[in-house]
């Protein structure tokens, strides 16, 4: 990664994600959050990548792609599965400042982070939760009351729907973004999505420019859309989805 290259390049690229360009003070926002980020980082251990500019590129930019699978997210309410220190949740929320956001994550001192980030932005329609995702899909204030349900890196296809679908309400839709070589997984989750009410919708390619491979910012968005309810025993236990996922 080119260290020298200004900070601007990345907002040019962002319209291809979010068809249009993001404000003045949505930029500010975004640098805000940069500085916060790299502070406690520096602390915490929040993110491996530590250059201003990957993380431009491969938090940020990577986070917005998600539009390219849910469009206008104003006035939509979507949770962040296994945020970690907020993506793609925050860059959405920045992106889309009427969107109702739900950050849920395993790990406290990540959600300490988010809770920072969107005290310091004054915003009011952010519900953060620390709990174990299987529980939280559980729990009735949450469990099918979701446009989207997104989640970044999280684990494998299969498994990542009993933790995604029981959030999403009749007629929604869970994104999961994926490296572009997912084909096995989609196969694999076949089971597993008509097990939870859904239907698998389309795979969404997407690129992100990282310069040192033409080829390592491949990226995919899976869109599956929510039809009937999850039945009531998922998702199973912690831990059980990942060891023996739905086939």
């Amino acid at each position: 990664m080119d260290k020298s290259r200004p900070a601007t390049d990345w907002l040019r690229l962002a319209p291809q994600y979010l068809g249009r360009f993001l404000t003045e003070r949505q930029t500010e926002q975004f640098e805000r959050y940069l500085r916060d980020l790299l502070e406690w980082n520096a602390k915490f251990n929040l993110t491996a990548i530590r250059d201003p500019e990957e993380i431009r590129v491969k938090h940020f930019l990577d986070s917005l792609t998600v539009v390219k699978a849910s469009g206008d997210l104003n006035g939509k309410a979507l949770v962040d599965v296994g945020t970690g220190a907020g993506f793609p949740g925050i860059p959405l929320k920045i992106a889309f400042p009427d969107l109702e956001l739900t950050l849920i994550d395993s790990v406290g001192k990540k959600l300490k982070f988010c809770e920072h980030v969107c005290a310091s932005f004054g915003w009011t329609n952010v519900m953060i939760r620390h709990a174990r995702v299987e529980d939280a899909g559980h729990d009735a204030a949450l469990r099918e009351s979701y446009d989207f349900a997104v989640a970044r890196a999280v684990t494998q296809l299969p498994a990542l729907c009993e933790y995604l679908l029981p959030f999403v309400k009749i007629g929604g839709k869970m994104i999961a973004q994926k490296s572009a070589a997912c084909d096995p997984e989609i196969a694999a989750s076949r089971a597993a999505v008509a097990a939870l009410g859904g239907r698998f919708q389309s795979k969404i390619a997407v690129n992100i420019p990282i310069e040192s491979d033409e080829n390592a910012g491949a990226r995919a968005l899976i869109v599956i859309q929510k039809n009937t309810p999850t039945p009531k025993l998922y998702p199973r236990q912690p831990g059980t989805p990942t060891r023996k996922p739905l086939s």
